[in-house]
């Protein structure tokens, strides 16, 4: 796995001085490996993680939250599909947030989020997330009419607020034993031109392709003050912000597997401990087993 100095030098917890323009995407911490060592060295930590996520079931206690943010091609799809591939399924559930459906529209913007939450135990995925209503609803205002607010609450201050919401909300959480790990990934917008053309000519790959991607595409430069105003905002001690350099899709995805990792061994979950009557029962079961005459 990375060591945790790697790690950390991605990790934001407070966000008065941050600038993305300090983390640059197609940084990879200067470790001296190729793609073909990552790529192994991932499936080492897909291992940690899956039995890491064992205990995590196994004890009941702990929920973890996993948000992924990132523009169209930032690779959120196959962070979800390597870094999860080897963790029991029964344990893991992963949602995205697309356009909010009427019922959606028709309570407040957390409402959706909440409902999703994972249980004590698992491993919950939001592949976009609430925080779609500070990006994409502030780079397009006018979708706040869909929401239905009253008109008085529709002020200047109404993203500061949001940013107030979405910290209360995570905080909450993390007193309640669901911890927050949020991910930006931050790829170039050349990358993501690059990708998007890779979409465009491959058929395996076309079906991903949406024009409105180009569309959002004529907006980088207002997403990338939207992102970094949201991560200068909502990066705490108990809900950081990593932001994963994406240009290299092995690296983000082993920098996403080892922060996953980190944090669950950090609640040192373990499997529960026997009554001395659950041990005599299972000692009698085993000797059972063991003295049955085929």
């Amino acid at each position: 796995m990375l060591p945790t100095k790697i790690l950390d030098r991605y990790r934001v917890t407070k966000g008065d001085n941050f600038k993305l323009k300090d983390y640059p995407p197609d940084d990879s911490g200067n470790v001296d490996f190729e793609k073909k060592d990552g790529q192994e060295l991932l499936e080492v930590g897909v291992k940690r993680l899956s039995r890491l996520q064992q205990r995590l079931y196994a004890e009941g206690r702990w929920a973890v939250l996993m948000v992924l943010q990132g523009i169209d091609t930032a690779g959120k799809d196959g962070i979800i599909q390597h870094v999860l591939t080897g963790v029991n399924p029964q344990g893991v559930s992963v949602h995205s947030f697309k356009q909010p459906s009427h019922l959606e529209l028709a309570h407040d913007y957390l409402w959706r989020a909440y409902r999703l939450l994972p249980m004590r135990g698992r491993i919950g995925i939001f592949n976009r997330s609430y925080y779609e209503d500070v990006l994409v609803v502030r780079v397009h205002p006018e979708l706040l009419q869909n929401q239905n607010l009253p008109s008085d609450l529709i002020t200047k201050d109404i993203w500061k607020e949001r940013y107030q919401d979405i910290n209360n909300f995570e905080r909450h959480l993390a007193r309640n034993g669901t911890v927050p790990i949020k991910f930006f990934l931050n790829i170039s917008r050349k990358e993501q031109r690059e990708r998007l053309l890779a979409r465009l000519e491959d058929p395996d790959k076309m079906w991903k392709f949406s024009a409105a991607d180009v569309a959002e595409r004529r907006l980088w430069d207002k997403y990338q003050d939207v992102y970094e105003d949201m991560i200068r905002n909502t990066a705490t001690e108990h809900a950081p912000w990593y932001v994963v350099p994406c240009n290299k899709k092995w690296f983000a995805r082993l920098v996403v597997a080892a922060v996953l990792s980190e944090h669950i061994k950090a609640l040192d979950p373990s499997f529960p401990k026997m009554s001395t009557e659950d041990a005599a029962e299972i000692d009698a079961a085993h000797k059972e087993l063991l003295d049955e005459k085929d």
